[in-house]
């Protein structure tokens, strides 16, 4: 099933299927019942996604709503980095939380990325789902793009993981 994306705009746009971008998809559950998706809820509003040591929100007073820039700093090889991203929706519901970011200009890869929350009530699984399309914005990032990937994949299951923790002893 293909993830269809929202631009600033509000247009629909599928990514993913554009020349040089790649797909990514991670699905974890993280706990079991309605306690423990509110638990998760919190910890999303206070970006524990990406409180990773070497990954961190730079304006962590950010609010989840639909045109915030996002600043995410990431330490690696020596070197740091803020990479900045635009909020181009919001998920709201009973069973899903979450939120949909676009790279900006200031941002070494062009993409998507959507990080939502999941309740299922026939189950009462609390589920984290990443999915992202991207691909190198510029000659640098295209020769820097191994590396790219492998941290890329490192940050989504090490945000998997934490989030795990924050949601804790509720399974």
């Amino acid at each position: 099933m293909s993830l269809e994306y929202l631009n600033a705009s509000g247009a629909v746009c599928d990514a993913g299927l554009r020349t040089g971008f790649v797909r990514d998809h991670l699905r974890t559950k993280i706990g079991e019942g309605r306690e423990a998706f509110e638990v998760a809820i919190q910890a999303f509003r206070i970006w524990k996604q990406f409180d990773l040591g070497w990954v961190r929100i730079a304006n962590p007073s950010a609010a989840i709503e639909v045109d915030q820039i996002v600043g995410v700093e990431v330490r690696s090889l020596g070197l740091c980095s803020v990479n900045l991203s635009q909020i181009v929706a919001v998920i709201r519901t009973e069973s899903r939380f979450g939120f949909i970011y676009k790279t900006t200009q200031a941002h070494v890869e062009e993409g998507e990325e959507k990080f939502e929350l999941i309740f299922d009530s026939d189950s009462a699984a609390v589920w984290y789902e990443m999915e992202a399309v991207s691909r190198p914005r510029d000659l640098i990032a295209l020769l820097g793009y191994p590396v790219t990937r492998a941290f890329q994949h490192r940050f989504a299951r090490h945000s998997h993981r934490r989030m795990q923790e924050a949601v804790g002893g509720l399974s």
